[in-house]
């Protein structure tokens, strides 16, 4: 292993202050949006249109890019991945500032480098591990790794969101903030012992090879559906934070967004928990337990969805200073998050460790692929629930039910064994 001891804390504290970045800038961005309602400028409608518009933006590289970031992360150092990507959101932080004289295009035009930047760091991030660590700490690794990053979510989004109110006057506060957190990450990156490079990697042959690979992953029954099942977290992750401000508003009569947002922190403190536990109780590659924990997944949000129809989900309420908080609602929430982390981490750790090394970056770039159509399409259902009739309550019985037929339908094989001098198993 190259420089474990140099390389992993610095990747944990580089991936925290990245993550920490991305949620910040979307949330000082949105957070302008709503000023401009409240002066007028913007109507309802066109809030939520930017709103979505804005969001969006950091799907879209993930999905057309995903090529051209394997790519990257397989021939060049993962180190140099790192890095890349962050002076690419340290670029669109600086093109997002732009907007402050010459008017809002701007900040799109920024927001979508700073997701071409993501798309390069996501495969470097994940890739890296298993080159600085020995296979048997890639579980825990990996629950570090998920840990910091819905730290950084959180905190990230509050951050963003203080930021936003704190200076909807001088937003060219916020994005000097931004401007150093990525700045930070990018030192970090460069202070880094570099990892191989692979310089066999052609660029002619890339695209091409992407796409065989593709093929190669889904006609691989172990990691095919490894990839399904990092997917479907993402899909449930996706719709739940998007049909939390409707649920919360109609089902617990919550009286701000503040409480609204209280929502995801409950769910995301459930995932770090069953992150770190899976990290801990799981060894690489034992996916016995996966279809249970989907189970239990499917289970808690189809709880979720009675909390409309039966009351005693919405007794005792526990009044906090401002906080509005609905004790077990509150426990169903960290329930499934658990849930969601222990069906999460040993798939990850999984793949990573059985995919072949030459070709993780494309690995880890076919599961951004994937993981980001499954959030694409969790936002399209929420968006068809409406015209159809479906309640915020019945999106989660809905969720729930795809949920239960994707796990039933997940049976992932045990591992081939290995004789001797044999390639891995399932290994394209």
């Amino acid at each position: 292993m190259l420089h474990s001891r140099r390389n992993y804390p610095l990747l944990l504290l580089s991936q925290f202050l990245s993550a920490l970045g991305d949620n910040a800038i979307l949330a000082v961005i949105v957070g302008q949006l709503t000023y401009l309602q409240k002066s007028g400028v913007l109507t309802e409608a066109q809030l939520r249109t930017h709103n979505t518009v804005y969001t969006s933006l950091l799907f879209v590289p993930f999905i057309l890019l995903a090529p051209v970031a394997g790519f990257l992360n397989d021939r060049h150092p993962k180190t140099s991945g790192l890095a890349a990507g962050n002076a690419l959101k340290l670029l669109g932080t600086l093109i997002c500032a732009l907007s402050i004289l010459w008017g809002p295009l701007w900040q799109g035009v920024g927001y979508l480098v700073v997701g071409i930047g993501a798309c390069v760091y996501g495969p470097a991030k994940y890739g890296i591990l298993p080159e600085i660590l020995p296979r048997e700490r890639l579980v825990r690794a990996n629950g570090m790794v998920e840990l910091l990053t819905l730290v950084a979510i959180l905190g990230g989004a509050i951050a963003g969101s203080v930021m936003a109110d704190l200076w909807k006057d001088s937003v060219s506060n916020s994005y000097a903030v931004l401007v150093a957190i990525y700045l930070g990450s990018f030192l970090l990156n460069l202070v880094m012992r570099r990892t191989p490079a692979n310089p066999s990697v052609q660029w002619n042959a890339n695209l091409g090879a992407f796409q065989g690979h593709l093929r190669q992953l889904a006609s691989a029954p172990r990691l095919s559906r490894m990839l399904v099942g990092t997917g479907l977290f993402w899909v449930c992750g996706a719709a739940m934070k998007i049909n939390f401000q409707p649920w919360g508003l109609q089902v617990l009569r919550l009286p701000d967004n503040t409480q609204i947002a209280l929502l995801g922190l409950w769910l995301s403190v459930g995932v770090m928990v069953g992150s770190i536990l899976a990290g801990r109780w799981f060894p690489v590659g034992q996916l016995q337990r996966t279809r249970l924990f989907g189970f239990a997944l499917a289970g808690m949000l189809g709880l979720l969805f009675s909390v409309e129809h039966l009351a005693f989900w919405r007794q005792p309420t526990l009044q906090a200073g401002p906080l509005h908080l609905v004790i077990p609602v509150l426990g169903l929430l960290i329930g499934t998050g658990v849930a969601a982390g222990f069906f999460l981490i040993p798939l990850n750790a999984a793949l990573q460790a059985e995919s072949d090394p030459d070709k993780l970056g494309k690995t880890i770039a076919v599961q951004n692929l994937v993981d980001n159509l499954g959030m694409v399409g969790a936002s399209l259902l929420c968006l068809i629930s409406v015209p159809l009739g479906i309640s915020a309550s019945g999106v989660f019985l809905v969720l729930a039910g795809f949920t239960a037929v994707i796990v039933a339908l997940l049976k992932i094989p045990l591992p081939t064994p290995i004789s001797a001098g044999a390639p891995a198993p399932n290994t394209p």
